[in-house]
């Protein structure tokens, strides 16, 4: 049952699509494959995962973009207006929600605990932090 007591609105840069988390995030990190480099145009993609039962799309449905670069990756989701990077993973119908973190409207509670696919990370780009790095993704 999603928790009341959080509230974490979210968008679009152009305001068509909105959204809200309930519940709390499971685990953030920062992707470097690059289809997530080349979806956000940065260094790295950075992702929090909550419950399905903690996220509800409340505006923009039909903005939403969905795009699936191979048979069996993860989907990337954007507003056909201004094309924002809002989501991925298995959007819509996977057990969670993988969130942009740049698209809340506030802070989520929990910062980036990992890096994968650092094996293609840009070539440009150094990791300068400690946290745990793995050359794919996740392990298990």
């Amino acid at each position: 049952e999603p928790s009341l007591e959080i509230r974490l609105p979210g968008g679009c840069l152009c305001g068509a699509v909105r959204y809200v988390v309930s519940g709390p995030f499971l685990r953030a990190g920062h992707c470097h494959c690059s289809r997530c480099r080349k979806h956000s145009g940065a260094a790295a993609g950075t992702q929090g995962r909550v419950r399905r039962q903690d996220f509800r799309l409340i505006a923009g449905a039909e903005r939403l973009v969905v795009y699936r670069p191979a048979p069996d990756a993860a989907v990337k989701v954007f507003c056909e207006v201004c094309g924002s990077s809002l989501f991925g993973g298995d959007w819509p119908q996977g057990e969670e929600i993988s969130i942009r973190l740049g698209t809340l409207d506030g802070d989520p509670g929990i910062r980036p605990q990992y890096h994968t696919h650092v094996a293609s990370q840009a070539p440009w780009h150094e990791i300068t932090d400690d946290l745990p790095r793995y050359p794919e993704g996740l392990p298990g």
